[in-house]
């Protein structure tokens, strides 16, 4: 069996992989979700959702810094990984161990393209329809909720010492569009940011990750800065399996 991934790379296996590494947090939730977890056998400590599957499965370290013996002690059919949370060095170096398979997020419908890709792969596509079915559903909702919604400008903050925010050519920029917030940061993907460039902003969002913004920070921010500033779970803005099921009604809730 022939494949391409995401970044068109070609990789080929001679059966439906059934031991699975995943290094990347919204994939491996997908991958619960898809009712594959049985199959999975690695993951990074960063995989949260289900909480306890880091106590029934190996954690192989983070996302940038992983543990390679402890992958190849797995034997793996196939490791899944993204370009931007994983690096190439640890693509490379898990090549050597087992097939793979990357993706690369930007939009939904890339989102949408890598749960049908491994549906297919893993030998789950019908569940893996529903579930694109279920979130492009979500989406068209969303758009007549949002369609009489005016657009405000809007600095998303995912760092602090230095502020840090996120910018053009990333999936969180993609959501933010869809709830009609203007990215008033989008001059990188994830630019440095001033307080002066925050004021261009009519609200600054503080994301729950990947640092921990707190109400404390809220008010500091609240005190420097002309905009409204309010925490929001970082998770439903920058997760990009099956997470987004449930981030529609939760972007509802930012706008009542």
């Amino acid at each position: 069996m022939r494949v391409k991934d995401q970044l068109n790379r070609t990789l080929q296996f001679s059966e439906t992989p059934k031991r699975i590494v995943s290094l990347v947090p919204s994939q491996t939730e997908l991958l619960v979700h898809l009712g594959l977890r049985d199959r999975i056998v690695g993951v990074t400590k960063f995989c949260v959702h289900p909480e306890e599957l880091r106590k029934e499965v190996k954690v192989v370290g983070g996302t940038k810094n992983v543990h390679f013996h402890k992958i190849a002690d797995l034997q793996p059919d196939i490791i899944i990984c993204n370009k931007e949370e994983n690096t190439q060095e640890i693509v490379e170096k898990c090549e050597e161990i087992a097939p793979v398979w990357v993706s690369d997020m930007v939009s939904i419908e890339d989102s949408l393209d890598m749960m049908t890709r491994l549906g297919e792969l893993l030998g789950v596509s019908q569940a893996a329809g529903e579930l694109t079915d279920g979130i492009s559903s979500a989406i068209k909702d969303f758009d007549v909720f949002m369609a009489d919604k005016p657009e405000k400008r809007v600095a998303y903050l995912i760092w602090k010492k230095p502020y840090m925010a996120a910018g053009k050519d990333t999936f969180i920029n993609t959501l933010l569009r869809l709830n009609r917030f203007e990215n008033v940061l989008e001059k990188e993907r994830y630019p440095e940011v001033t307080l002066e460039d925050m004021n261009q902003a009519d609200l600054i969002l503080l994301s729950s990750e990947p640092y921990p913004f707190k109400e404390k920070d809220v008010e500091e921010l609240q005190q420097k800065t002309n905009a409204t500033v309010r925490l929001v779970d970082g998770e439903y803005f920058s997760w990009y399996g099956s997470r987004l099921l449930g981030a529609f009604p939760y972007f509802k809730s930012l706008h009542t």
